[in-house]
């Protein structure tokens, strides 16, 4: 039958209890029990993110050709092979994780880059394998393929757990698998955040550096440990710090208080040096971008540049990382015209 043909049996006939197994597959209980099938499964899928396995439809009672019908009248969509999507629409990282896992089994596990997005970790910045799951699963199949970087990691037991109905990492594991995997602005990026999230403490970083000894990658990714600092709030501002610190131009404070003559909080700015009287704000997308809070900031802006003191505040925005010798250049010349 065509896709999108309407079938003469679809509706609630779609619906077909299975009388016994097939082809030799045992059939699994469906887990949301005492309500008829197809809201049986409906409700299995609100609590999967959305998404539901070809066995757990047996499970609550579908025949295969119902199934196959749900795909071909497009009410389902193939997400993996033998997963499906039950409702329209793109699929967040949540779903497309648990998507993954049904079809890889229960060993499959969260990692790297993937754990921290679903930890609310900041670093990954989108791009080429951006979108991609990064899964450790027991079996063949490294590498990346249709969306899903697959790890043959040993992750044990003490170093999972479950959030939201999906597997992961701990965030102490997730930040050892994500230094190896990203480059060093998304790795600072993720532990800055981590640290400012309260997930892993200052005193825990060192332990899990030397953890990674032997690993692929380890030894590149070292140095970068020692770099994290989780006062800084975006990763933005983890970037600029970067940038000026390869230039010698390390801030010697982040978040730095300024005060107005009556002595109340002007301000934090991002990055600051004192010494210098040089601060740095680093204007980043999103909420900043909205009026409201576009005239939060440019109000305490005004407030911090005209504080007892006299700051030189620089002002940075996402596009000047393009350019960051001239970020460089820009703070040495406002060091020069400081008071």
């Amino acid at each position: 039958m065509p896709e999108g043909t309407e079938d003469p049996g679809e509706g609630e006939e779609t619906v077909h209890r299975r009388r016994r197994p097939t082809g030799g597959r045992v059939r699994r209980r469906c887990p949301m029990r005492g309500m008829d099938d197809f809201a049986a499964l409906t409700s299995l899928a609100a609590s999967q993110h959305g998404v539901v396995s070809r066995d757990q439809a047996r499970g609550c009672g579908l025949a295969d050709r119902a199934i196959d019908r749900l795909v071909r009248s497009r009410r389902w969509a193939r997400v993996r092979p033998n997963v499906y999507r039950v409702e329209p629409g793109p699929l967040p990282l949540a779903a497309r994780v648990k998507a993954v896992q049904l079809s890889l089994g229960p060993r499959a596990v969260a990692v790297g880059p993937t754990a921290a997005r679903l930890w609310g970790v900041q670093g990954p910045l989108p791009g080429p394998g951006y979108e991609h799951v990064h899964v450790s699963a027991p079996g063949r199949g490294g590498g990346a393929s249709a969306g899903v970087r697959r790890y043959g990691w040993d992750v044990p037991p003490g170093e999972t757990t479950v959030r939201r109905g999906l597997r992961l990492t701990t965030p102490a594991r997730t930040l050892r698998d994500t230094v190896l995997v990203t480059d060093r602005f998304t790795a600072v990026s993720v532990l800055d955040s981590a640290l400012n999230l309260g997930l892993v403490d200052p005193g825990e970083l060192e332990e899990l550096a030397a953890a990674n000894a032997g690993r692929l990658g380890a030894p590149r990714s070292r140095p970068w440990w020692g770099q994290a600092d989780g006062r800084a709030e975006s990763t933005f501002e983890t970037r600029l710090r970067l940038v000026l610190a390869d230039r010698g131009l390390a801030p010697q404070e982040l978040q730095y208080p300024v005060f107005t003559a009556e002595g109340e909080l002007a301000g934090r700015a991002d990055l600051a040096w004192p010494e210098w009287g040089v601060a740095a704000e680093a204007d980043g997308a999103g909420p900043h971008s909205l009026p409201d809070a576009l005239f939060a900031d440019r109000r305490r802006h005004n407030r911090m540049a005209t504080a007892p003191g006299r700051l030189v505040l620089l002002r940075f925005t996402w596009s000047d990382l393009r350019h960051p010798d001239q970020i460089a250049e820009m703070v040495r010349e406002a060091r020069s015209q400081a008071p």
